[in-house]
């Protein structure tokens, strides 16, 4: 029950060390080229993590003419991971792998007059196509970009050759700081602004944002999730509607883990932002760890509500899910499609 993408075989055409753990891939599509994307696009990949297939989501770098025809990713090596980034960097030239179809849920206003965007590490992906598309048209833009070493500042030398002083860089191991109020503070009132990166950059421009009275529509964001306030360990799930209970284990999402069981979430972006996955919570024996940025402090302090896509449970959790029986029709059983709760046809 996810979104329904269309996927193509793509081989892995070069790989490319950006950083001491960023990687960029070359992913060229079989028997064709790549399907041009909009700034700020990206790819759904399937991969074989812990033992099957799962999907993970990756920004597109730069503008299709840049990539002759093939599709440009960069994936940033977590050895504490859910094992995306592990399986992308074990990929070697020649490798194929399923590849889906550009989607965009973070789209770029081309006839904005000026635009600021905001980027922290691994964040600065979708960021580099969308300088790059605003310079094109003529356009304002300024770019604060966070790291945590000068080392791990990926794009950068390329971006400040086209930007010159508009790019603004921070390293955090200098002890330097992005000054979110004050490039808010400079940009037009009723400019966008464009977010990504770690939830704290997120919270951190969302507040700055509040503060100067901004229109929260103005300000749009993707993010590749929270790294938790809580010890990440194993948690057990009961979905009483399916009869099922299951151990979580650290290394995998709750989504994943309803999948290989079986029990089917409407999802999406897995990433925490959609909130097409989000659950209702039955019953709780301990603390939600919510890593989403979907759910409002109110509904995170609620715990009625989880994102399965990344949020965690430290003890045991109830949820129950979309799925629905019908009642079976007089004089015989429930049909196939009145079972899964999909709409019968006459």
């Amino acid at each position: 029950m996810k979104s329904n993408p269309v996927w193509q075989t793509a081989r892995v055409a070069a790989i490319t060390d950006l950083t001491p753990t960023v990687r960029e891939f070359l992913l060229q599509p079989e028997g064709g080229s790549a399907i041009a994307w909009p700034p700020g696009a990206h790819l759904q990949l399937r991969l074989r993590v812990a033992g099957r297939e799962q999907t993970r989501s990756y920004s597109l770098v730069g503008l299709p003419v840049e990539a002759g025809g093939a599709y440009r990713i960069a994936v940033k090596r977590l050895d504490d991971g859910r094992g995306g980034s592990r399986a992308m960097w074990s990929l070697a030239v020649g490798d194929t792998l399923p590849v889906s179809a550009p989607q965009n849920h973070f789209a770029l206003a081309l006839d904005a007059p000026e635009s600021l965007l905001l980027a922290g590490g691994i964040g600065i992906t979708p960021l580099v196509g969308m300088a790059r598309a605003l310079r094109q048209q003529g356009r304002a833009v300024r770019l604060l970009y966070g790291a945590r070493s000068q080392a791990e500042l990926a794009y950068a030398e390329a971006l400040r050759a086209e930007l010159g002083e508009a790019l603004v860089t921070a390293v955090a191991e200098r002890g330097e700081r992005l000054d979110l109020a004050g490039a808010i503070a400079a940009l037009p009132m009723g400019a966008p602004c464009y977010v990504c990166g770690p939830a704290g950059l997120l919270d951190a421009a969302r507040a700055a944002w509040a503060a100067q009275g901004r229109a929260a529509a103005d300000l749009r964001f993707e993010t590749f999730g929270s790294g938790g306030r809580l010890p990440t360990g194993s948690f057990v799930v009961q979905v009483p509607r399916h009869g099922c209970e299951l151990t979580v284990p650290p290394g995998e999402s709750l989504l994943d883990a309803l999948e290989a069981a079986g029990v089917e979430v409407m999802s999406d972006c897995r990433r925490g932002e959609c909130g097409l996955c989000a659950m209702d919570v039955l019953a709780l024996e301990g603390e939600i760890d919510h890593r989403d940025v979907f759910l409002s402090a109110h509904e995170r302090a609620a715990n009625q509500r989880i994102c399965a896509c990344v949020s965690r449970v430290v003890g045991r959790i109830t949820l129950d899910s979309a799925w629905r029986p019908d009642e079976p029709a007089a004089g015989g059983p429930a049909s196939q499609t009145q079972a899964r709760g999909l709409p019968q046809v006459s």
